[in-house]
């Protein structure tokens, strides 16, 4: 799934489909051609070196997935067509990280001498890591649920899980203690979307932002998506301040110890070693 979104390319153009999709009913009724152009990123080493059809992405099989869904569909849009067999593509075959959908609609109703519309996404899958926290009510109980919440969520994939440790709260509020982790996750969401899906857990869970740094049922962060370096009114990516939190280091330590933050490049266990020298805290 997940590899920094592999350079190997399986292409396929010009896969005519006969569909009902358009904004017009006279389009959703008769129907009309439509062609698609999809790269598929993926890793076709093994399926090289061994010429085995099971090691690589069936090109086939991603043929007739892509007719079925558009002919068994329908969309107003190009643009909710791309999106959502891209989408689909995705969670149907594993070994594809990435693959860009060009949705050709060379017969729609403009009524002026065009030669073709198209719709082009670019989609896949990213690596994120979330740190997870609680120190009110049964604290082991809401991190399980939000976990649970998080596995099943239909386009988020769990893939690992770090001990829960007991911390002090930060930020000088007086609460109890913490029971705080880290997860690492796959994910077809976007940093936005992500934060929407967590906060959406973290209130299932009765979440109250009141006070800042405050007691909180489940807290729900995010730590890193891929690599990347965001900012937002509502979003920092990475988490601001994350190496000087041993909560967090000593968790992503532990289910990510060579990841490095790409800000300062540090390791996950440089930085745990690099705070604990600071502050005299010994690794947990």
């Amino acid at each position: 799934m997940y590899s920094e979104w592999a350079k190997d390319e399986i292409r396929i153009e010009g896969l005519e489909v006969f569909a009902h999709h358009g904004v017009y009913q006279e389009e959703t009724k008769n129907g009309q051609y439509f062609y698609v152009n999809a790269v598929l990123y993926t890793d076709v080493r093994r399926a090289g070196s061994e010429d085995a059809l099971e090691r690589t992405v069936n090109y086939g099989t991603v043929c007739h997935f892509i007719t079925d869904w558009m002919q068994e569909n329908t969309c107003l849009l190009l643009e909710a067509v791309a999106q959502r067999l891209s989408q689909a593509l995705l969670l149907e075959f594993g070994a594809i990280a990435a693959l860009e959908l060009e949705i050709q609609k060379p017969h729609a109703p403009i009524r002026l001498p065009f030669g073709n519309v198209s719709v082009k996404v670019r989609r896949g899958w990213h690596r994120a890591y979330i740190a997870v926290g609680s120190n009110l009510g049964d604290r082991k109980s809401h991190i399980l649920s939000g976990i649970l919440a998080l596995k099943v969520h239909p386009l988020i994939v769990l893939k690992r899980v770090s001990e829960m440790i007991v911390t002090r709260p930060y930020g000088g509020v007086e609460q109890e203690d913490f029971l705080n982790g880290a997860l690492e996750i796959e994910t077809l969401l976007e940093p936005e979307e992500l934060l929407e899906a967590l906060h959406q857990v973290e209130n299932a869970e009765g979440r109250e932002r009141t006070v800042r740094w405050g007691p909180r049922t489940l807290d729900l962060d995010i730590l890193f998506y891929d690599r990347i370096c965001y900012e937002s009114e509502d979003l920092a990516i990475p988490h601001v301040d994350l190496e000087n939190r041993d909560f967090v280091l000593k968790p992503m330590a532990e289910i990510a110890p060579c990841f490095r933050h790409p800000v300062s490049g540090r390791t996950m266990t440089g930085l745990l070693r690099e705070m604990e020298e600071r502050t005299g805290k010994e690794g947990g």
